[in-house]
């Protein structure tokens, strides 16, 4: 630890342990980059979803009579990048290309933990299709949800088969539309998430290529952002914040709540039996780490790469001076937390691999 991280971290920890803290904001206000189910919303997804959940946030911050609201984007990463823009914003959780995107035209972000990484991409298509493999899809109409932090995962996985979007027929998609139109046969393919497990169960779709447990530098990442400006004004507000996520992954991570996190997580819809196949590839203590590692660094630099050489964006990102690791250091001192999770190198080749999760109607041995 540098000196100055480490002078941080004292320094947030005295806070954290004398109650003498920074002028506090009377509104915290954080964006999900995801819809939510039913209403009063549903949201369960991830550490940050567990803690929203059993509003621990909200019980933290309650002795300081300081008000957390939460907002939830159907419109995902672009949605919340515009509500940064309008100040609307206090931290957010969001993919790694949207808040790239966003950080290339001037959003004052910083990277502060990770809320979930080496999240999977699958490639499905209708049960009867011919199409046998990545390399097939050419000429194809191929539904990928533009924008979002599928994007380009799925141009890499592209262009391992010598293909690009311009060699397909690219429909603009959401996931819920991929369903449909997987369903429908309106499109050949799609990339989607674990949601279609569910449409391969039912005999709707067929999975042809998934990163699970074979390609982690393909998958996808996501992680709590701050805006600089409440970050200068509240470094005790934004440590707690962290800390809130901190106790959340450590929750996740502990054997004894795997039946009630997976159940939680259930809620948003997606059958546990999906959820535990999706995320059988590694432990959740590895998958849910809030580490700022290498392999975090290394993949968004791979995102800022590759929408510069689309010409997606104008100007490159500095990634490592956008990860600010002086919160995350101070929370995992604060919750005696260092060195619990092992940090990943940047090709993730020493990712931890989980045994594979029993399918459905299988019981664990």
């Amino acid at each position: 630890m540098t000196l100055s991280r480490l002078l941080f971290a004292t320094v947030a920890a005295l806070w954290l342990a004398l109650g003498q803290a920074a002028p506090a904001p009377q509104t915290i206000r954080i964006g999900v980059a995801s819809p939510t189910v039913g209403s009063p919303p549903i949201f369960t997804a991830g550490p940050f979803g567990i803690a929203y959940s059993k509003g621990w946030l909200e019980q933290e911050f309650k002795r300081d009579g300081i008000k957390v609201e939460w907002f939830f984007f159907k419109g995902a990463g672009p949605a919340v990048n515009e509500a940064l823009t309008n100040r609307q914003l206090d931290f957010a959780l969001q993919g790694d290309l949207p808040s790239t995107v966003g950080r290339s035209v001037g959003l004052k972000t910083r990277i502060l933990a990770m809320q979930g990484v080496r999240t999977n991409l699958y490639l499905a298509v209708p049960p009867d299709s011919p199409i046998k493999s990545v390399a097939d899809l050419k000429g194809r109409k191929v539904g990928i949800f533009l924008g979002t932090n599928l994007q380009l995962p799925s141009d890499r996985v592209l262009a391992d088969h010598q293909l690009s979007e311009r060699d397909l027929r690219v429909v603009n998609l959401d996931l819920a539309g991929i369903d449909n139109a997987l369903i429908t046969r309106n499109i050949d393919a799609g990339f989607t998430d674990q949601r279609v497990l569910k449409l391969r169960d039912k005999g709707l779709a067929r999975i042809v290529y998934t990163t699970r447990g074979t390609a982690p530098r393909y998958t996808r990442q996501n992680a709590l952002l701050v805006a600089d400006d409440f970050a200068n004004r509240y470094p005790d507000a934004t440590t707690r914040v962290v800390r809130a996520l901190v106790r959340a992954s450590r929750w996740v991570s502990d054997p004894a709540n795997e039946a009630e996190t997976y159940r939680l997580w259930a809620q948003m819809g997606v059958p546990e039996s999906v959820i535990r196949e999706d995320l059988s590839g590694e432990p959740l203590r590895s998958q849910f780490s809030p580490l700022l590692d290498d392999f975090a660094v290394a993949r968004y630099r791979d995102v800022a790469d590759g929408l510069l050489a689309l010409k997606l964006v104008r100007r490159p990102v500095a990634v490592p001076d956008w990860f600010d690791h002086r919160f995350l250091d101070a929370a995992l001192q604060a919750e005696g937390l260092t060195g619990y999770w092992l940090p990943v190198n940047a090709a993730g080749s020493n990712v931890a691999r989980a045994a594979p999760a029993p399918k459905a109607g299988q019981a664990k041995s």
